[in-house]
């Protein structure tokens, strides 16, 4: 156990930074697409399936997948053992829920970057709007699908006020052990980035309510798919740039998580 008390710590912050990583990839991409100068609007996996055409693709996307791992692993103690003391209360078992969500999806990234090295992913399984779509409809064509779609969909809202709360109050500072000299820089560029996540999460929840509303699967979006309805308004690149550089802070709100965040290992481990 005191190995696995030693481990934990390491395996979050290793997590943090490569969660923050594929957050600055894909936050870069939309600000060049936002500017005209290439880039793209894309998820978790654009990011990973860019990274492979890097100069050294395969190392990084390597590293990624075991930060990724190591991501899920946390994410999973959080979950399972309470790491972060959320309780057994309604809302803390929700919360736990969504941390155990949030470990299998970048399970699901570890294994899309591993097939990415091995050469088995297609161009095609990266597109987060085509997975959204089959899920969706898979989900429609249950009993009552038309309303578990429209639970899903606002429960993705929900997520999305929720960040932008924690942004206004601001109390994961808590959590962080630092000085008030780096707090007066690290407190503004971590509540735009939860800002920007929270406003991508409204945006997909609406998409799903929407497919729900209509009967039509195909409204379903990803975080690509999100980003690309921000640069289709008028005024769009305005729009996509802002939501892209609040997405690079949110990367480097997890960077920072992976250097100030206090982890608590649970009692079991130790």
């Amino acid at each position: 156990m005191t190995d696995m008390s030693d481990r934990l710590p390491l395996l979050a912050r290793a997590g943090y930074a490569a969660r923050g990583f594929i957050y600055l990839v894909v936050g870069g991409l939309a600000a060049l697409a936002a500017w005209g100068s290439g880039g793209r609007t894309t998820d978790g996996k654009g990011a990973l399936t860019e990274l492979l055409g890097a100069p050294f693709g395969k190392v990084l996307l390597g590293a990624v997948a075991v930060g990724l791992v190591c991501y899920s692993a946390w994410r999973a103690a959080q979950a399972l053992l309470d790491a972060d003391h959320h309780g057994t209360d309604f809302k803390g078992l929700a919360v736990r829920a969504g941390l155990g969500v949030s470990a299998v999806i970048h399970v699901g990234l570890a294994v899309f970057a591993v097939s990415l090295i091995m050469g088995r992913a297609g161009a095609g399984s990266e597109s987060g709007d085509q997975s959204s779509q089959e899920w969706t409809a898979w989900l429609m064509s249950q009993p009552m699908g038309q309303w578990l779609v429209g639970l899903v969909g606002i429960t993705i809202g929900v997520v999305g006020i929720a960040h932008l709360v924690k942004a206004w109050r601001a109390r994961f500072a808590r959590r962080f052990a630092m000085g008030p000299d780096e707090r007066r820089v690290i407190m503004p560029v971590s509540r735009f980035g939860l800002s920007a996540r929270g406003v991508v999460f409204l945006i997909i929840g609406g998409f799903l309510v929407l497919a729900a509303v209509q009967q039509d699967p195909d409204q379903a979006r990803g975080l690509s798919g999100a980003l690309r309805s921000l640069q289709d308004q008028p005024y769009g690149w305005v729009l996509l740039a802002v939501v892209a550089l609040g997405l690079m802070m949110f990367g480097a709100y997890s960077i920072i998580e992976s250097i100030y965040r206090r982890i608590e290992v649970p009692s079991e481990l130790r």
